[in-house]
């Protein structure tokens, strides 16, 4: 039985990736909250940017790595649909400029929400913006992919944590706190994580193909006990963050949440099922989203 067309572009879109691009922009809300500058109509329009520019880079992938032959029968986790046939190239190019299409106009109608006549501001942001959407499409697009050349991690760390976590609550505030810093990068440290997983689960077909990620760069030995330093990392950021900024004990609400994903950094550790390594790494994802939600929450509320 043929499966619906609105499931295909489903698959294509990875909505379980969702999570990477939600946590900066729910942290970055958070934070702005602690210092009474929420706004509504700007959380909004900052997710929905965001979880356009995510499955922008998901179709991009989806039809960069069947360009290259990075996917083939051997690849562990969900079915991709342009090597699969589910949809063609030709599809995925309009696909992916309908998706730009509009996450450019969000993104528009959010810097004018957020700036109003604040021109160096909105020409600053569309800056940002522009870099963000290339980098979402030459991951793996392109004659030079990044993404193929182990620059990935630190693509993720920037846009998932420094400038997610920063931009977002800059457009609340206005302001830049250096102290923002340190939860900016403990939610881009977590980001890398669930991309590590994936890296690590993948090692062997993207050796297979070329594709030299950061893993394949350092090795399944290296990559185990980095995927500890990003976890442990991501988790200790928040914590000094906390220590010295935190007024009342609700941003820690945000620690049990930190259990699973040691716990789930123990089994990418001893662990070289690929099936199982793909289970890792949506908890790996749902786990930073949660933790990055809770001290979200925690700062809104102290």
């Amino acid at each position: 039985m043929n499966k619906p067309r609105w499931k295909i572009w489903l698959q294509a879109a990875r909505l379980r990736t969702l999570p990477l691009a939600c946590a900066a922009v729910l942290l970055g809300s958070g934070l702005a909250a602690g210092v009474h500058s929420f706004r509504g109509s700007v959380f909004v329009l900052c997710l929905l940017t965001a979880i356009g520019l995510q499955i922008l880079s998901n179709l991009a992938n989806d039809y960069g790595d069947a360009v290259s032959g990075a996917d083939n029968d051997d690849r562990v986790g969900p079915q991709r649909t342009v090597v699969s046939g589910l949809i063609t190239r030709q599809q995925m190019q309009r696909a992916m400029s309908l998706v730009a299409g509009v996450t450019i106009m969000l993104g528009l109608s959010l810097l004018w929400t957020a700036f109003s006549g604040n021109w160096p501001a909105i020409l600053t942001f569309i800056g940002f913006g522009g870099l963000a959407l290339v980098a979402a499409v030459t991951y793996t697009v392109g004659r030079r992919p990044y993404g193929y050349r182990g620059l990935g991690d630190l693509s993720v760390f920037l846009f998932f944590g420094l400038l997610g976590v920063l931009g977002t609550y800059y457009l609340f505030t206005q302001q830049f706190d250096p102290w923002l810093v340190l939860p900016a990068a403990g939610c881009g440290f977590l980001a890398t994580a669930v991309l590590n997983v994936n890296n690590i689960r993948d090692i062997n077909t993207d050796l297979a193909t070329g594709k030299r990620t950061f893993v394949v760069r350092i090795g399944h030995r290296w990559a185990r006990r980095y995927h500890y330093f990003l976890v442990i990392g991501g988790g200790l950021m928040a914590m000094i963050y906390i220590v010295f900024r935190a007024h009342t004990l609700w941003p820690w609400l945000c620690l049990p949440a930190w259990i699973p994903l040691l716990r789930s950094a123990w089994v990418v550790k001893h662990s070289d099922d690929p099936s199982l390594l793909d289970k890792q790494l949506k908890r790996t994802a749902m786990g930073s989203l949660l933790f990055n939600l809770l001290l979200a929450i925690g700062f809104a509320l102290h």
